[in-house]
């Protein structure tokens, strides 16, 4: 049975691994070259440049994978596992609080192994590129809020779901009703509780812009929501817009980046965008795809842990119950890879649509295709990923494709499209 389950695992980095491979040739085959119809808005010397930080992200990936993976696997096949499982549970009679332990410890090596290439990320490569504007207090005090806060989520959520397990019949469901009550819980407090210990927000200072917002959002049908501005290039000189919260206090946030890079069309182009995954119901569809999906997945758990084979997937005459749970977690990071290619087919057609709505609510599909290409420029993202890699992960259509796809509008509709 260890066998089997190794192997699976084996399988699944090696094809990773052969993926991340083809899409690194392919980058290196088509660096600096400037794509048909983008001369004017990108040169030569700008692809070269995000060719080369393409690869250099690439290269801090796969060594950060292949460290990562390499002493996951040491741990969990070997007697590594059993040994830290009777400690953890030698800390504790209570399996409740020894399994919480028992994560809250695996958790931290993980951060410990992480740390390093966090801190060679910003301060090395995004340096490097110019991206990078954060200092290293600040940067401290982010891995010491993010460590903080994942340990308490953690404890939480390890000591309510493992008491479930062990109090009730059918734990699969209680536990579920769990993770989506937190998640939809943590999606209502994040706004106001968890971003602001890292940014800051302020409405939107442009008050012509923030009134183009209003009346976009008035044509969509939305009552209009706050639009913030945030202060994102105290950290990065990236750039984005992105939709947070649910329900009432949802909000568009603008990086301050963003808006000083483009022009009011174009912001009120990427706003529509993101209008168009609200209007269009694409977070509810998600959400509820996901809760669907972890309620199976919650159904396998419970069957398995009551088979008393479970342990010998991984060589281990018995383990606790939090041992046990991260065997299946091996099993749900494989059943995840498989389903990848499903996954990012259907959020790249949720983007095709949400382009196709912010083209029809503005009138203007140029303006997103400019935005798009900007977004591209200023942040050097990949214009060449190999078509293998961008099927299989690639959760946006390429650029190139979207930007073509947005050209080929010519008829506008006057009115909006309906949800």
């Amino acid at each position: 049975m260890k066998t089997l389950l190794l192997g699976s695992y084996l399988l699944v980095l090696a094809l990773e691994m052969v993926l991340r491979l083809i899409d690194w040739c392919h980058q290196r085959r088509c660096q600096g070259q400037v794509p048909p119809g983008f001369e004017a808005a990108v040169t030569a010397e700008t692809l070269e440049q995000a060719g080369d930080y393409t690869l250099g992200r690439k290269k801090l990936e796969l060594v950060e994978s292949v460290a990562g993976e390499t002493l996951f696997l040491l741990f969990l096949f070997t007697p590594l596992l059993t040994g830290y499982d009777r400690l953890a549970s030698s800390l504790s009679n209570s399996p409740v609080w020894g399994g919480m332990l028992f994560f809250l410890g695996l958790f931290g090596l993980r951060w410990l192994l992480d740390v390093p290439f966090s801190w060679h990320r910003t301060f090395r490569l995004e340096e490097r590129f110019g991206f990078n504007r954060s200092t290293l207090r600040l940067w401290l005090a982010d891995q010491i809020k993010s460590l903080l806060l994942a340990m308490i989520l953690i404890a939480l959520l390890a000591v309510s779901s493992l008491w479930l397990v062990t109090a009730t019949a059918h734990w699969w469901l209680w536990v579920w009703g769990l993770w989506i009550a937190v998640s939809l819980f943590l999606m209502v407090l994040s706004p106001y509780v968890i971003e602001p210990l890292f940014f800051s927000f302020k409405p939107l200072a442009d008050e012509e812009l923030a009134q183009r917002v209003r009346r976009l959002m008035e044509r969509a049908g939305l009552q209009a929501g706050m639009v913030l501005q945030v202060d994102a290039s105290r950290r990065s000189g990236h750039s984005n817009a992105y939709f947070t919260g649910i329900g009432k206090v949802k909000r568009i946030v603008l990086f301050d980046t963003l808006l000083e890079q483009m022009d009011r069309e174009e912001v009120e182009a990427v706003l529509a965008h993101e209008i168009g995954h609200w209007r269009l119901r694409h977070i509810f569809k998600r959400l509820v795809l996901s809760a669907l999906v972890s309620l199976g997945g919650f159904f396998l758990a419970y069957r398995l842990i009551a088979w008393e084979g479970l342990p010998s997937l991984v060589g281990a005459d018995d383990l606790s119950l939090a041992g046990q749970f991260l065997v299946l977690f091996v099993a749900a990071r494989i059943a995840n890879f498989l389903t990848t290619p499903l996954s990012a087919a259907w959020s790249r057609h949720h983007e095709n649509e949400a382009d196709d709505f912010a083209a029809q609510l503005t009138r203007r599909p140029q303006a997103l295709a400019g935005a798009l290409i900007k977004l591209a420029r200023e942040n050097l993202a990949n214009l060449f990923p190999h078509p293998y890699y961008a099927w299989f992960y690639y959760s946006h259509p390429p650029l190139m494709e979207r930007v073509a796809r947005l050209q080929k509008l010519r008829s506008i509709s006057p009115e909006p499209p309906q949800a």
